[in-house]
């Protein structure tokens, strides 16, 4: 284990956000291990799945603090422990999700889906990562502060990331200003495009709909436009978005906030898609009754993929006769079920190639401006924001 440490700033959160807890903090770095690095991390993306675990009451199902949240980021290798093959020091990295590199699904390629996902992503808390050098909470004693959110808490301007979560894109990147673009790839945008690619397997013969147009879902409206799906529906409440999915490929919208008297979502659906539904839908909003809804308006042998985070206690009510006869499919999917280090790469040639607008995107803002980003997130103003340091 190195003994050399390295100090910055984070974000750190000491309760929800919703109660104004996070704020920044001057931490250290612990000594690194012999399969980690430190990262110095330029811009991180915001996704809904940081939100979701810092707004809710320690105690609840992977939430504790304090801690430090951020998964999608970007940045340059500082240092790396002994066993560390994947970078050196100087390499622009990505970062993504971690995984255990030895269960059935790490072995068979499915990295996202290994046994100890949940465990390695999201109770980091156990080997604490950060360690603040300022008072807060009116003590003046130094305390410990979670971080191996999804193996490396990008919310900071220096962190350390597990060597599973770190894809190099060396030679891969044009300068410093496409890295900063990048950094949502590890998550929402590998998310989206994975999920169409990978998991639904789309195709010029497919029809998709795509519930909820953030980040993760016009990153699927991208996807369907490059694998030339014949039918691209966006399903969302704001305007802006939208009109935002039609220039990124989608070939019909729907606000399900303003169908016409008499329509419903699954009438105004299944119109669009040659009367008898999409052979692809895809659920990034976690609302358990539009899952539902997705699930009778798909077509007969269609799949039903779900991608958005669901409330822990949520379930879905699914008749099973009609489920059977239907030849339905009903699936969960995470993170694309990519395995980064190669995925990545091809989401940058496919933006390179002009195939992957993810400069459509996003919107940057100063670490310090973390709240506006957030609000603009979830009003819709904004689809994915990108905190810089």
């Amino acid at each position: 284990m190195s003994s050399q440490q390295y100090s910055g700033k984070a974000i750190v959160s000491h309760g929800p956000h919703k109660q104004g807890k996070w704020r920044i903090e001057d931490i250290t770095l612990r000594p690194i291990a012999e399969t980690e690095l430190v990262i110095e991390v330029i811009a991180s993306g915001i996704c809904h799945t940081d939100i979701h675990f810092g707004n809710q009451e320690a105690g609840n199902v992977g939430v504790f603090y304090p801690r430090v949240l951020g998964h999608e980021g970007a940045g340059y290798v500082k240092a790396v422990g002994s066993k560390v093959t994947v970078a050196q020091p100087g390499d622009p990295v990505l970062l993504s999700f971690a995984s255990c590199s030895k269960c059935h699904s790490c072995n068979t390629g499915h990295p996202a889906y290994c046994t100890d996902f949940n465990d390695i992503n999201f109770f980091g808390g156990n080997d604490f990562v950060l360690s603040s050098s300022v008072s807060s909470d009116a003590s003046d004693v130094k305390h410990d502060i979670g971080g191996r959110f999804f193996g490396q808490s990008s919310f900071a301007n220096v962190t350390i990331a597990n060597e599973r979560s770190v894809v190099n894109v060396k030679g891969l990147i044009k300068d410093k200003e496409e890295l900063k673009l990048f950094a949502p790839l590890g998550c929402g945008i590998q998310t989206g495009s994975g999920t169409i690619a990978t998991v639904a397997g789309a195709t010029e013969k497919d029809a998709v709909a795509v519930l909820g147009l953030g980040g993760v879902g016009l990153s699927a409206i991208m996807a369907a436009r490059l694998l030339k799906c014949k039918i691209i529906i966006g399903i969302d409440r704001v305007d802006g978005r939208l009109e935002l999915a039609k220039s990124l490929g989608a070939t019909h919208t729907i606000n399900s906030s303003t169908l016409p008297s008499g329509k419903s979502l699954g009438d105004a659906v299944r119109e669009a898609s040659d009367g008898i539904g999409p052979s692809i839908s895809i659920d990034t909003t976690g609302v358990a009754a539009l899952t539902r809804q997705a699930v009778d308006f798909t077509r007969n042998q269609g799949k039903i993929i779900q991608v958005g985070t669901a409330p822990i206690e949520a379930t879905l009510d699914i008749p099973l006769f009609m489920f059977m006869i239907t030849g339905k499919q009903f699936m969960g999917a995470i993170e694309g079920d990519s395995q980064p280090t190669k995925f990545v790469p091809q989401m940058i040639k496919w933006y390179q190639e002009g195939k992957l607008p993810v400069n459509k995107l996003v919107k940057y803002f100063k670490a310090e401006d973390l709240a506006k980003a957030i609000e603009e997130m979830h009003t819709g103003e904004t689809v994915k924001p990108i905190i810089v340091w």
